[in-house]
């Protein structure tokens, strides 16, 4: 990913201090991605000992999420921030605690997948859960994405996907209780099946709070209790953000 200055403000020690900062968040989220794919996998591919490999990593997203936070209660006492610099702050501190959830949601699925792969694999192979996990991957890399190039314009596109994947989750939960009024044998598969599809769809809504924090740092607009057609129209009657400089060469891409 590219990735974009988030202030300029004038102490060179606090610039150096936010970027520190926003480098470690984008590592949160890069290994949070990860473990969520990992814990997809393990179950699409019934491999237990992944299942249970993603499960007991999940203490690593926590100590991370503790790291940042600590970070921040640092510059926030020393650097008293203000205005825009200070609305950074506080996204981040928001950011780490919907990828420290997610975490936990990919926890879960590494814990159920490391149990359904004892059972025999059904025969389309999980295949509402393949559809499901790729929609909710792809919008958790897009914004984590927005949120390294400061996009908001992403953002709202990550957060209009939402939809698509709770109409997803409703259908494969019609889906699972149809399967277990026809075979009381499915039930405990089923019911796998409907937590952890609930667990996508909270990932889902996660990676949607992240984008709608871009937008906070971006418009200093807050946009978590408005409908996306409001925010789409409110955010075309502002003045457009200054364009952010290119990365300085040699600087590597963001996130994985």
């Amino acid at each position: 990913m590219e990735t974009a200055d988030l202030t300029h403000h004038i102490s060179r020690r606090f610039n150096e201090d936010l970027e520190r900062v926003r480098s470690k968040v984008l590592a949160m989220g890069g290994f949070v991605e990860q473990q969520i794919h990992k814990a997809i996998n393990a179950l699409l591919e019934g491999d237990s000992s992944l299942g249970e490999a993603v499960a007991l990593a999940d203490h690593q997203v926590n100590n991370m999420e503790v790291s940042i936070d600590e970070e921040c209660s640092r510059i926030l006492a020393t650097r008293a921030p203000a205005a825009g610099d200070l609305r950074v702050i506080v996204a981040i501190i928001k950011t780490i605690t919907d990828l420290e959830r997610m975490g936990d949601e990919g926890e879960k699925i590494g814990y159920i997948a490391s149990r359904l792969a004892t059972m025999e694999r059904p025969a389309d192979k999980y295949r509402e859960i393949k559809h499901l996990g790729r929609i909710v991957t792809e919008m958790v890399h897009a914004a984590l994405d927005a949120f390294a190039r400061m996009d908001a314009e992403a953002a709202l596109q990550v957060a209009r996907q939402d939809r698509l994947v709770d109409e997803e989750y409703e259908a494969i939960q019609r889906q699972s209780i149809t399967f277990m009024m026809e075979d009381p044998r499915s039930i405990r598969r089923a019911l796998d099946v409907m937590w952890v599809v609930r667990s996508l769809e909270r990932i889902g809504d996660h990676a949607k709070n992240i984008s709608e924090y871009v937008i906070y740092m971006v418009y200093g607009k807050d946009v978590r209790h408005t409908s996306l057609d409001d925010v789409e129209r409110a955010l075309g009657q502002r003045p457009a953000p200054a364009a952010a400089p290119a990365p300085a060469q040699g600087e590597e891409g963001a996130g994985p």
